[in-house]
């Protein structure tokens, strides 16, 4: 019976990796991005930038935080994605103390990474209020807020929890406050709106900073770094497809922080999709058209439907698999199913 199923496994196994093996000889240009919409838009303009180079694309969108996407690309499941120096030194490569760009690119180099001349805008974190409790409360700068320890604070997920977030910050100004409640940080900006917080995170380009008139608080004691934004990729990319690098680099400088707040608008507050916007951005800028296919709101209803019934099929099918041959081993030997229940029933739990 154990033997039964060890074969039944591996043909489950080898039928799943027939496709990738497949796929293999493409060797497309995996661009992925973070679960925020400038850097949706980013990694749309990366794919899109391999494609006019002439080689396959896909973009794995919204992959998660930063250390997903970090961990994924040291892994080599994607090639290529968009992010910031101060992430890199403050975050991801603390420990090292890093404090210049150069010293930056020395250390990526020894994981074999490499990183782009910075794209021209500083997406830095900054605190933000509203307008009318701006001048209510007379707040300035980031220090004026530890006279008024009652606020409530909130933070997008990640900037609470990481090293150049909420607890460096709070350390640095010695703010007293307690609230401080973890988030979506698109959610952030309809609870200040609402009232139900007063301070939240800012990143520098978002299209709502305006949107719902807030300000962004003085940092008088320097505590942010710059967030330079770059295009950061696998060293062997540069063998792999030299024109994709080679098209990495005519970004250099092209976006500056109005811009590119303007083009977070268009899809945050426009409703437009990533794809045509970083499309429009890629003709007027450095005139390369790009041929992009945008999905309504059915067709990606559809989409996430097959693939979500795909996904249950295939954990389904695995369940049969291995449920069959243990239940009929369970009955045939009652202690040993005794054992197989008890490590079923951890598992389900």
């Amino acid at each position: 019976m154990m033997r039964l199923l060890f074969v039944l496994l591996s043909l489950l196994l080898f039928g799943h990796s027939m496709p990738a093996a497949a796929d293999t000889n493409q060797h497309p240009v995996r661009v992925g991005s973070k679960k925020f919409t400038e850097s949706v838009i980013l990694g749309e303009v990366t794919r899109l930038l391999a494609q006019s180079a002439g080689y396959p694309t896909e973009h794995r969108r919204e992959l998660g935080g930063t250390r997903v996407l970090w961990g994924a690309l040291n892994a080599g499941e994607i090639d290529v994605y968009p992010e910031y120096t101060g992430t890199l030194m403050q975050e991801i490569l603390v420990r090292e103390r890093l404090k210049t760009a150069e010293q930056l690119r020395r250390s990526l180099a020894r994981r074999g990474l490499r990183m782009t001349a910075p794209i021209g805008f500083n997406n830095t974190y900054a605190i933000g209020v509203t307008a009318d409790t701006a001048e209510r409360l007379k707040l300035r700068k980031i220090s004026d807020l530890r006279r008024h320890p009652r606020l409530v604070f909130g933070f997008g997920n990640e900037f609470l929890n990481r090293a150049d977030g909420w607890p460096g910050l709070k350390r640095r100004y010695r703010l007293p406050q307690t609230d401080v409640r973890g988030l979506d940080h698109d959610l952030a900006y309809r609870g200040i709106a609402s009232g139900a917080l007063d301070v939240i995170d800012l990143y520098a380009t978002d299209a709502e900073i305006d949107y719902y008139k807030l300000r962004a608080l003085a940092d008088d004691l320097k505590y942010f770094p710059a967030y330079d934004a770059v295009l950061l990729y696998r060293a062997d990319l540069e063998q792999r497809a030299p024109k994709v690098v080679a098209m990495f680099q005519r970004l250099a400088g092209s976006i500056d922080e109005t811009a590119m707040a303007k083009l977070n608008a268009r899809v945050k507050l426009g409703r437009e999709a990533e794809a045509r916007v970083a499309a429009d951005f890629l003709a007027r800028n450095l005139n390369i058209d790009a041929a992009v296919q945008t999905q309504s709101a059915w067709q990606r209803f559809w989409r996430h439907t097959a693939e979500h019934l795909l996904l249950v099929a295939v954990s389904l099918l695995g369940a049969i698999v291995v449920a069959i041959p243990l239940g009929i081993y369970a009955v045939q030997y009652p202690r040993a199913g005794q054992v197989v229940l008890g490590v079923a029933g951890i598992i389900q739990t």
